[in-house]
């Protein structure tokens, strides 16, 4: 079976939220980046071992948060090896705003994954764009490169729409579907 992990930073427990349905959609290993934008040695090893790597971020002024840059940026010990060669990627990303610039987020995750000379998982899944559509539909936002979702500013994670939610569930499992097709 693949080995999948799902890395994140969580500022007020949203994205932390989406992670781990995420994780369990892809039956996957959650590894999250502290408030000071570290990770353990332990959860580099996990990284480093995984055939993928689902990454997920706030989207902050129309980036990741700086937790998670510090992050990416740390992960040039790996890029200067070629460590993750050849791995899976994926993304995700949260913020309080249907838009919010979002896509500046996954174009970015995308990119690191691609320095590391990794191969994107998009979303895969069609937009839900037609008159009768509401937010609890998969793919409302009508993501294409990773998965995106609202999360009001003003609740909790449990006031996230149940068809972003919905949705985080089966990108986790398309990530897992697609790497367990190609990973002996």
């Amino acid at each position: 079976m693949a080995k999948i992990a799902v890395v994140y930073h969580s500022g007020y427990g949203h994205t932390q939220f989406i992670a781990q349905q995420v994780a369990q959609g892809a039956q996957a290993d959650l590894v999250a980046v502290d408030a000071d934008g570290n990770v353990s040695e332990s959860d580099w090893a996990l990284l480093d071992a995984a055939d993928a790597i689902v990454m997920g971020s706030p989207t902050y002024m129309g980036m990741v948060s700086w937790q998670f840059k510090k992050f990416a940026d740390a992960s040039s010990k790996r890029w200067f090896t070629r460590a993750w060669q050849d791995k899976f990627f994926a993304g995700f990303t949260v913020s309080a705003s249907l838009v919010g610039d979002k896509g500046m987020t996954l174009a970015y995750l995308q990119t690191l994954a691609s320095q590391h000379g990794g191969l994107w998982i998009s979303l895969g899944l069609p937009p839900s764009n037609a008159s009768a559509a509401t937010r609890n539909d998969v793919n409302n936002l009508g993501g294409s490169v990773g998965l995106l979702v609202q999360a009001p500013s003003d609740g909790g994670a449990d006031k996230i729409p149940a068809g972003d939610v919905q949705t985080a569930r089966q990108f986790g499992e398309r990530v897992a579907s697609v790497v367990g097709r190609l990973v002996p």
